[in-house]
């Protein structure tokens, strides 16, 4: 079977400045209008970001854009939205999150086969910038590699 996962958004500020550890795949609480403009890819999640609050995780700094045959006109783009998780899984995030240094950001939106809209979440650590001059370096070195074989 092939899973109809379509991608919406990705997240690519956060692999480069964050090493990323353990992934969790979650749904968010929307508004009506909203799917229509996640479906329709008018969704930012770059500089979006996770808080723990009441035993609860909610996503601040995620912009959907008003899906333009809404008539909502108080429309807030950037709200902040309440994350579906299992307690058990908050329990989890919730500890690792209490490490020193360690963040939880979102990496991807989808769509999934049931055409429900998930934001995939990482434990995250901030990378220094000689770790992400070392991974640029490495990026390089490896397109180089690439081209070189494709000479041959």
């Amino acid at each position: 079977m092939t899973s109809k996962i379509k991608i919406i958004a990705t997240n690519k500020k956060a692999s480069f400045s964050y090493i990323l550890s353990d992934r969790f795949l979650c749904g968010i609480q929307l508004k009506g209008s909203e799917i229509k403009s996640i479906r329709a890819k008018q969704v930012n999640i770059i500089d979006s970001y996770c808080i723990f609050e009441n035993e609860e995780v909610w996503l601040k700094n995620l912009d959907i854009i008003q899906y333009k045959f809404s008539q909502e006109e108080a429309y807030q783009p950037k709200r902040t939205r309440k994350l579906l998780l299992n307690k058990i899984e908050i329990k989890k995030i919730k500890r690792k999150i209490d490490e020193k240094g360690m963040s939880l950001i979102p990496t991807k939106m989808v769509i999934n086969e049931k055409g429900l809209a998930k934001v995939e979440i990482s434990v995250a650590k901030g990378k220094k910038t000689y770790d992400k001059r070392e991974s640029l370096k490495a990026k390089d070195a490896k397109r180089e590699m690439n081209q070189k074989k494709r000479e041959k």
